[in-house]
């Protein structure tokens, strides 16, 4: 059970999936590893969040991609890890009872090449103290050729599908922008069994050595992310925010999120939550003055919650 927030006296509290957050911020997927990474940094806590989502987790260990795995780019970063983690077993053996979770809620981010991966992992998860479970659907389908499960909606949906048969847990559907119709792809993972969306995951890119005319990262592309990709993922979070809000499907808005005012922004468009994660890398407290600021913007406006801000952009 995570630190418990009285909403009545914390403008800054949201509930989410029916779990009480007692901020907004939530540190992304594969920024933060398996929740300890930043806790070692003095002034750094993950009582400033509301959640922690862990490194991306699959049935067996992996070893992740061959390097160059990161590309700094200007206002942001490609990565292409590839998914590097012990497996599911020693993720929940070894790495949860290492957690505090009186501290925040934690969050495992479900990866799989197929979609009896997906379920197998979730179903381990279920037995588990994890407060909810993201599911990555922007891996690569072994079976259809290593298409990604994100970038088409009937594939996405039978992953969803597959996961909320193993788990009474919240699933969150992490979208890919890559997609043609992001929401359509929505629609069909709320129908499938998702209790939460979160928009976007990382934009394909690459990038070049022009001296040795060959691609920087190892695998050729990677995942763009950063303030670069920050009025994409607006623009995709208010378009899902349409179709998740007659249904009240929380969203967790994210892409290159820095500062108070960009997770307003996010919030504003349909947003119940934001993800932080590349800002960590060069300002490990930035949710601090990103609380702050939004607790600044509150009592500036006269507001009392967070859900006045939440979908509130004038059109």
């Amino acid at each position: 059970m995570a630190l418990a927030v009285n909403p009545e006296h914390d403008p800054l509290s949201i509930e989410f999936c029916g779990m009480m957050l007692s901020s907004p911020i939530v540190l992304l997927s594969g920024c933060v590893g398996f929740g300890e990474e930043y806790t070692r940094i003095q002034g750094f806590s993950n009582r400033d969040v509301g959640a922690v989502v862990l490194k991306g987790t699959t049935r067996e260990p992996r070893l992740g991609n061959p390097p160059h795995r990161v590309c700094e780019t200007p206002l942001g970063m490609l990565n292409s890890i590839g998914l590097q983690n012990p497996g599911v077993d020693k993720v929940i053996d070894e790495i949860l009872p290492t957690l505090d979770f009186n501290e925040t809620r934690f969050i495992a981010n479900v990866c799989g090449s197929t979609i009896e991966d997906y379920a197998e992992v979730t179903r381990r998860f279920e037995d588990s103290p994890i407060d909810a479970i993201e599911i990555n659907i922007s891996c690569p389908n072994i079976a259809e050729g290593g298409a990604s499960f994100g970038n088409y909606p009937d594939m996405s949906a039978r992953v969803v599908e597959a996961c909320r048969r193993e788990t009474t847990k919240p699933i969150i559907a992490k979208l890919s922008p890559n997609q043609t119709d992001i929401q359509e792809n929505a629609r069909l993972c709320i129908e499938a069994g998702a209790d939460a969306l979160a928009v976007i995951n990382t934009i394909s890119g690459m990038a070049i050595d022009v001296e040795e005319r060959r691609p920087v990262i190892g695998n050729l592309k990677g995942g763009l992310s950063g303030p670069a990709i920050k009025p994409i993922a607006l623009l995709k979070v208010h378009q899902v925010y349409e179709i998740a809000k007659p249904l009240n499907v929380p969203i967790i808005g994210q892409g290159g999120i820095t500062t108070p005012n960009d997770a307003l922004e996010f919030m504003i468009a349909g947003a119940a939550t934001v993800g932080v994660g590349t800002a960590l890398f060069y300002d490990p407290l930035v949710c601090q003055a990103i609380n702050s600021g939004i607790a600044g913007y509150l009592l500036r406006h006269d507001m009392r919650s967070l859900r006045q801000v939440i979908g509130s952009l004038t059109v």
